[in-house]
């Protein structure tokens, strides 16, 4: 199958773009999985860090962008530092997470919070979840 210079040129943006925000490069992933072996949070993951690696890596954003891996991650680093390449994994999905708020759309709405909810969660868990969720 032969992929064409449009799309071709998409996913080597889409790549560079990943790269850009997370400071990491992706294309030195061997696809190992020892990302996702170390995860806490792979069993809750629609596709595990590795597959979101391989995706990343060869620029197929739009597999990405409805699922709940990157939301899901804990960023407790576990991945990254285990991680054979040096790849901060946690930083790529975060990368991802910035791709979608970027486009202006709220993961959660602050607004729509009950106030009992709100009162009931630490405040390092907000302000953590409103940065990580919101645009």
């Amino acid at each position: 199958m032969t992929i064409p210079i449009s799309d071709h040129s998409l996913s080597l943006k889409s790549i560079e773009e990943i790269n850009t925000l997370s400071g990491e490069s992706v294309k030195v992933c061997m696809q190992c999985a020892t990302c996702t072996g170390m995860c806490p949070m792979a069993e809750e993951m629609d596709f595990s860090p590795r597959k979101v690696m391989h995706f990343v890596q060869f620029g197929l954003m739009e597999k990405l962008m409805d699922i709940n891996t990157y939301w899901k991650c804990a960023s407790c680093h576990a991945c990254s530092v285990q991680c054979p390449r040096g790849i901060d994994i946690a930083k790529v999905m975060e990368a991802l997470r910035q791709k979608v708020l970027r486009k202006s759309k709220n993961y959660i709405e602050p607004s729509q919070m009950s106030k009992e909810a709100i009162a009931e969660m630490p405040q390092i868990a907000l302000v953590a979840g409103f940065r990580k969720f919101t645009s």
